[in-house]
């Protein structure tokens, strides 16, 4: 056992903004490590009580509320440096961008993608140059650096010449109790019907932003004339990034057309996983992503998914042969209408949502985040990291 506990700060303002994939990331990974003695972790974000209801059992105590919301500079030179000067804390973990000082503490930075290197037409200049500066400072002062996937793993490592075996993998998963408020298909399309009235519908979840690629599946559900068919689309997702041909798009829709597509900029985690459960088939045609969680929450509620297969998606075996290049407008289009005239079977449903369970466990993860942790505080504490997986697992 720790003479104490490992105290850590963890930098959790993603809480402060729509949702987004770095949010499941800190919500799956401390979750696991809140309930483990060997840790005394402390949060800071300017909104508590969204943390609090994101992240169960969490002290309220020890979260520093943050004074200011949305201003970075601010959060990264006054107000963490002052929460670590006081608390003595062996580490600090920050998504992305780190302070230029975190005092005494070890600084673990877990950079999820660096996208903007490699597709450049999908950012502006201005956000590239900004996030590669303080990316790749960030990177190269961290004491502990993470990603989530080989692929930003590789990519991080190339464009900021790291070494790859410098760069630790600590994955995203799917929290095991996802869906579980509806217990099956009928009573979600029932659920979604009443509240929406939308039925028999395609799903894609994800920030609006041109890589993300929306527009391929929009323009390809037009040509097909889906609609006709009585076939709906839904879209959810916030525009992060502005997707002006997605909207001139979606402005052009005959009132037939409109009938039948919708874009539900926000709804709730409930509502959400109904969505999943009751769509017809979930398609996600990003063309770059760090890793991609949505396909994965679309398997576990054993839905028929139709997933890209460029950057990190590559991994995601378990939805062969439903997958595409999503630069292949034609093989998309036929493979759309295939699994929309060809349901997988539920073997093949239940096979898959066994695979990421099996494959991405936060349990898992947080296994390989404690012996970093451990193996990288041997000078302070010493203690078996192989003796901190069993209890975590």
């Amino acid at each position: 056992m720790l003479k104490r506990p490992l105290k850590i700060f963890v930098d959790a303002h993603c809480f402060d903004n729509e949702f987004q994939g770095t949010q499941t990331f800190v919500k799956g990974l401390y979750t696991e490590l809140i309930q483990n003695e060997n840790f005394d972790i402390f949060f800071g974000c300017a909104k508590p009580d969204q943390l609090i209801t994101a992240i169960p059992g969490i002290n309220p105590a020890k979260i520093f509320p943050y004074k200011k919301i949305n201003n970075t500079a601010w959060r990264l030179a006054i107000e963490v440096p002052r929460i670590l000067n006081k608390g003595q804390f062996d580490f600090a973990h920050f998504q992305y961008v780190s302070p230029v000082s975190t005092n005494k503490a070890r600084s673990i930075v877990t950079l999820h993608d660096n996208l903007f290197d490699d597709f450049k037409d999908s950012f502006s200049f201005l956000y590239r140059q900004k996030r590669n500066f303080l990316f790749r400072r960030s990177m190269l002062n961290a004491n502990i650096k993470t990603t989530v996937s080989p692929y930003s793993q590789q990519r991080i490592s190339a464009n900021y010449r790291i070494p790859m075996e410098d760069i630790h993998i600590i994955p995203n998963a799917v929290n095991s109790g996802f869906g579980a408020k509806f217990r099956d298909k009928e009573s979600s399309k029932k659920f979604i019907n009443e509240k929406y009235k939308i039925e028999n519908f395609l799903l894609c979840v994800s920030r609006m932003e041109p890589r993300k690629n929306q527009l391929l599946l929009l323009d390809t559900y037009l040509q097909l004339e889906l609609y006709k068919q009585n076939v709906s689309l839904v879209f959810i997702g916030k525009e992060s990034i502005r997707v002006e041909e997605f909207k001139k798009r979606m402005d052009s829709l005959t009132p037939q057309q409109k009938r039948y597509i919708h874009w539900l900029k926000q709804v709730d985690q409930n509502d959400l996983e109904a969505f999943y459960k009751a769509c017809r088939l979930f398609v996600y045609p990003s063309k770059a992503e760090g890793f991609g969680i949505p396909p994965l929450e679309a398997a576990i509620c054993r839905v028929p998914v139709l997933c890209s297969n460029a950057t990190a998606m590559e991994a995601f075996y378990f939805f062969h042969p439903h997958v595409f290049n999503p630069s292949d407008k034609d093989l998309f289009s036929k493979k759309l209408i295939y699994l929309l005239n060809n349901e997988p079977s539920e073997t093949f449903l239940d096979q898959a949502a066994k695979s990421v369970s099996e494959t991405y466990s936060w349990k898992k993860s947080a296994a390989t985040f404690i012996n970093l942790l451990f193996s990288g505080n041997k000078t302070r504490h010493s203690v078996n990291p192989h003796i901190l997986e069993e209890e975590v697992c």
